[in-house]
């Protein structure tokens, strides 16, 4: 018998998912769901999300799409374990005992927290100005998230190895003090998984406002790839496939014989307008479908609600039975 190894995933309930979400983390997830090797755990982070995400009605909306979409696009929820993190008590519970064990000083060095700190500085601003502790504690959070189950492999992207890592150290120092009560996970990382460029050719991201929304109307989808930026080489010109926001969308969805026609055409000079044409076509009639069902459940938000539910109270079985030891190891426990 295989040995199951437990992954888990989580995003970001900050705003609408879009294409990036999607073959950057939804995809490869429900995919590696599939495997017999694998037992997933997936939840929307929407705890994290109030870091940055303070408008109520915003972030309720952004978990009922981002929930919807996982669901419309194939997420089998008899496979996975799938919930809401706010819907974990003992999530919170164990990030303070986590806190309680974690150097300020491993927390000065998160990416995050220097990079906010550095762009202050360079704006004339106290170093500290505007950032609240939920981002500078964000990686205990995290760390929470992935030692309340003792998963193992956690996918992430390169920017996120660092917190893994912290999740690592953290889960040490607590097992050294009260006992082997946590596993100790490994960054998955694959290079495989396509990172996006946006509308604008940086990194697609909800931040910079460059994304393209997943389930679009299609006018609305069509108007937007129309928007990708590109360089001023007429029909004709040969086009370097390689630094072409148009091509790697194209590359993220289309099959390998489809990519490599796309590549010979690009250095055959195709025109920008028939290459986002073509584009169009086929990330639409990818989504077509999932379209539809993600529409069908945004006006039945009770069966989201209902799998999140059920979700929920299959990982509290792990969550409380783990919270109980960890709270007898550290001396929270009856006195008689």
């Amino acid at each position: 018998m295989s040995i199951k190894h437990r992954v888990l995933t989580g995003i970001t309930t900050s705003g609408s998912p879009h294409l990036g979400n999607y073959v950057g983390a939804i995809r490869p997830a429900i995919v590696a769901s599939q495997s017999a090797d694998h037992e997933s755990f997936f939840f929307l982070a929407d705890y994290h999300a109030l870091i940055k995400a303070q408008d109520p009605e915003r972030l309720h909306q952004s978990t009922k799409e981002i929930a919807a979409a996982w669901l419309a696009l194939g997420l089998d929820t008899r496979k996975v374990v799938f919930y809401r993190q706010s819907d974990i008590p003992e999530i919170p519970q164990l990030t303070w005992l986590l806190t309680c064990m974690t150097a300020k000083g491993l927390m000065n060095r998160a990416h995050a927290y220097k990079g906010a700190v550095a762009d202050n500085l360079a704006a004339g601003e106290d170093g500290d100005y505007a950032i609240n502790m939920g981002l500078f504690s964000y990686p205990i959070l995290m760390a929470a998230d992935i030692l309340m189950f003792n998963a193992q492999i956690i996918p992430v992207g390169r920017d996120q190895i660092q917190h893994v890592e912290m999740a690592r150290d953290i889960a040490q120092r607590f097992n050294h003090r009260y006992g082997e009560l946590f596993q100790l996970p490994v960054a998955q990382v694959d290079d495989n998984v396509a990172i996006l460029q946006g509308l604008d050719g940086r990194k697609m991201s909800k931040s910079y406002g460059n994304t393209i929304p997943l389930f679009l109307a299609e006018k609305q989808l069509k108007k937007h790839i129309n928007k990708i930026v590109t360089n001023l080489l007429e029909p004709g010109e040969p086009k370097d496939a390689d630094t072409s926001t148009v091509f790697q969308i194209w590359r993220a969805f289309a099959n390998q014989q489809q990519t490599a026609e796309m590549r010979v055409r690009f250095a055959e000079g195709i025109g920008w307008g028939e290459a986002k044409k073509e584009l169009y076509e086929l990330v639409n009639e990818q989504l077509r479908e999932p379209r539809e069902r993600y529409n069908e459940l945004l006006q039945d938000p009770a069966r989201i609600e209902n799998a999140l539910a059920e979700g929920a109270e299959r990982a509290r079985v792990e969550s409380s039975e783990l919270m109980r030891q960890l709270r007898d190891a550290v001396g929270i426990k009856a006195l008689a």
